[in-house]
């Protein structure tokens, strides 16, 4: 997954379990204050703060996906949160989170 490291998006992976497998980069830097990359190897349960929890629990369970924005110190990021399979089951989950530009273009195509 080296060219996970290139793109400029956190991209971070759990198990079933909830146990990070990977953080790239900028998932490492991101998370800087609670630990970076040292959180691989440990649960986002501990990570997440009620109704935040319910619903990354609910995600896991149920290999559906969850897609918002976020506004945070004047910074708006797209949050991408979906399963990922093998053979048909839930392996765990993915999160890509992207910075999005303040003048950001959106088209309409037909």
């Amino acid at each position: 997954m080296d060219w996970l490291e290139g793109i400029n998006a956190a991209v971070t992976v759990c198990d079933a379990e909830g146990t990070i497998l990977y953080m790239n980069d900028r998932s490492g830097q991101v998370f800087k204050d609670d630990g970076g990359k040292d959180l691989i190897g440990t649960s986002l349960f501990g990570c997440h703060p009620e109704p935040a929890l319910a619903k990354l629990k609910d995600l896991l369970r149920s290999g559906s996906t969850n897609v918002y924005t976020i506004e945070k110190n004047g910074v708006r990021k797209l949050i991408y949160q979906a399963p990922w399979t093998h053979e048909s089951v839930v392996g765990g989950m993915i999160e890509i989170s992207i910075e999005l530009p303040a003048d950001m273009h959106h088209f309409i195509r037909t």
